[in-house]
C-alpha cells in the first residue's frame, strides 16, 4: 500500500509542475482532472490524497477510466495493471492530445507514456520520455525534470 501512497503523491505532485496550452480548460476554474485506469487501489488513494486540494488554481478530481471510454476533459492519465492491449488502446487514444500519461509498466515507454514509474533501490522514482511530451504540447517544468531518475530525450527526426 505504502507504493500506492508515493505513486498518489507524485501524480498529486505532477500537476503542479505541468503547464498546458491554451485551451486545456473549458474555464479559467475548471478542475483538474486526473484519470485512473487499471489500479482500483490508487484512485481510492489520490481521491483521498487531492480532496480540497488545487494546482494552479484548479480543484483536482478524481475519474477512473476503462479503455474504450473517451479521454476529453482528462488533464493527467495514469495507466497501470491493464493487459497491454488495453494499455496500447488507452495510450494510443490519448497521442496528440494534451494529456499527461504517465503509467508503472515495463513497456510503458514503448506504448508511448511521458512518465514511468520505476522501483530502484526500493524507492520509487520516475523517468519521463521526452519525445512523447513533445506532440501533446505540454510543458514540463525544469524544476520537474531535475527530479527525474532519467530523461529520455526527443527523437532527432
Amino acid at each position: 500500500m505504502m507504493e500506492q501512497q508515493v505513486k498518489a503523491a507524485y501524480l498529486y505532485k505532477f500537476a503542479g509542475f505541468i503547464e498546458w496550452p491554451e485551451g486545456s480548460f473549458a474555464r479559467p476554474d475548471s478542475p483538474l482532472v486526473i484519470g485512473v485506469a487499471g489500479n482500483e487501489a490508487l484512485a481510492e488513494q489520490l481521491e483521498r490524497l487531492v480532496a480540497g486540494h488545487k494546482a494552479d488554481g484548479h480543484a483536482l478530481v478524481v475519474r477512473r477510466v476503462a479503455p474504450g471510454q473517451p479521454l476529453e476533459g482528462l488533464h493527467i492519465l495514469f495507466v497501470g495493471g491493464v493487459e497491454r492491449a488495453a494499455a496500447a488502446e488507452l495510450l494510443g487514444a490519448a497521442r496528440g492530445k494534451s494529456l499527461l500519461t504517465v503509467s508503472d509498466s515495463e513497456l510503458a515507454h514503448t506504448l508511448g507514456t511521458m512518465i514511468n514509474f520505476v522501483v530502484v533501490e526500493e524507492r520509487l522514482r520516475f523517468e519521463v520520455a521526452l519525445r512523447h511530451v513533445a506532440p501533446s504540447r505540454l510543458r514540463i517544468s525544469a524544476r520537474m525534470l531535475a527530479a527525474v531518475r532519467r530523461v529520455q530525450p526527443g527523437d532527432a527526426s
